[in-house]
């Protein structure tokens, strides 16, 4: 018999690898809004802010959390040219009203999300914010609710229609992500389009 053979093995350790803690959908989002805050699109913002999701992610990873929604194209499509559009109009519509030195007209409305959802209510929030002339004070996770700082109500057109803005961006994300029982939980008609509409009464969960 082989004395090589009786001989415990000892298991040879493996070097770590260095790796994102995260997946890179979450760098590539975290360097997009690097990217927005900074609102110039460069190739040395976007390596600045890849640099900063790498660092952010390994000092404080966050935990994995699973994701049971569904991409789609389309949906992130309009989503993503939605946001630019509505970032565009409000940087240009604040503009113009500072150098007009007009007195805006502030107000915190209260939404309440039609999802359920803890990651689509961060998304909205984070979302609402980064539009000028909106951001989130306070977010409610077991209500669903947020309470947003409204700039102008003039320059948002009203009440009711910055009340309804931040609704429509809700469902946008979910168009964009969510899977078909959380659009139908939410009370919408599956699909990444917002021509699908709403369930009718009695239908949604």
């Amino acid at each position: 018999m082989n004395a090589d053979a009786s001989a415990p093995t000892r298991a040879v350790p493996r070097r770590p690898r260095l790796r994102p803690r995260t997946s890179w959908g979450a760098l590539a989002w975290l360097t997009g809004v690097w990217v927005l805050l900074w609102g110039d699109i460069t190739m040395a913002n976007a390596v600045a802010g890849l640099l900063v999701a790498l660092l952010v992610t390994w000092v404080a990873p966050l935990p994995r959390a699973p994701f049971d929604g569904r991409f789609r194209p389309l949906g992130v499509l309009r989503l993503v040219v939605r946001f630019a559009v509505d970032v565009a109009l409000a940087s240009a519509q604040i503009a113009w009203m500072v150098l007009r030195r007009r007195q805006p007209t502030g107000a915190v409305i209260r939404v309440r999300l039609r999802s359920h959802s803890d990651t689509y209510l961060a998304a909205t929030s984070g979302m609402v914010s980064l539009v000028p002339g909106s951001i989130v004070v306070e977010a409610h996770r077991l209500t669903g609710t947020l309470y947003i700082h409204v700039f102008d109500v003039d320059l948002a057109g009203g009440l009711e229609r910055a009340h309804r803005s931040v609704l429509e961006q809700e469902e946008r994300l979910l168009r964009a992500f969510a899977s078909r029982d959380q659009l139908t939980d939410a009370g919408y008609v599956p699909g990444s389009s917002p021509r699908r509409g709403r369930l009718a009464e009695g239908e949604a969960r």
